[in-house]
C-alpha cells in the first residue's frame, strides 16, 4: 500500500531542493546582464520575488519534512493547507503548458528534458498533494 507521510516528505526534500536549486538562478540565467536595461525597481522586485519563493518553497518543504503528522491530523488547519498546497502546485503544473511559450523547449534537447522533469516534479507535487487533500476530507 502507498504510504502518504512517505511521499508528503519525498515531496518536502524536493521543496527544499529546489529552493536551493533557484540560489543559483542569477549566475546560470546572467540576470546581471538580463537586468541591466530594467529599472532599479524592477530589478530588485524580481531579486526579491525570487527571494521569496525560495522562503516559501522552504517552509513548504520544511512543513512537509517535520511536520509530516500535523499535515496527516484531520483538522480544519490541515483541509485548508491542503487545499492551499493542492491549489498551488496545480496551478504551477497548468502555467507549465499554458503560459511558457513552447519556443521555449521545442527542438532544443537540454530545454526539452527540463520541460518534461518539471512537468513531472509539478504533476507528482500536484498528485500527493490532492491525495492529502482527499485524506483530510474523509
Amino acid at each position: 500500500m502507498l504510504d502518504l507521510a512517505l511521499h508528503l516528505k519525498v515531496c518536502g526534500f524536493l521543496l527544499l531542493s529546489l529552493s536551493a536549486l533557484h540560489l543559483t538562478f542569477p549566475r546560470h540565467f546572467q540576470w546581471w546582464r538580463e537586468f541591466a536595461q530594467l529599472s532599479l525597481v524592477n530589478r530588485q522586485m524580481f531579486y526579491i520575488h525570487c527571494f521569496f519563493l525560495c522562503v516559501t518553497m522552504s517552509m513548504m518543504g520544511s512543513l512537509c519534512l517535520w511536520g509530516t503528522a500535523a499535515l496527516l491530523e484531520r483538522s480544519a488547519l490541515g483541509l485548508w493547507l491542503a487545499a492551499g498546497l493542492t491549489i498551488f502546485w496545480q496551478l504551477r503544473f497548468l502555467i507549465q503548458h499554458f503560459v511558457y511559450d513552447p519556443t521555449l523547449w521545442k527542438g532544443k534537447l537540454f530545454e526539452s528534458l527540463v520541460h518534461v522533469v518539471f512537468t513531472l516534479l509539478w504533476g507528482y507535487l500536484s498528485l500527493v498533494y490532492a491525495w492529502l487533500l482527499w485524506h483530510q476530507c474523509r
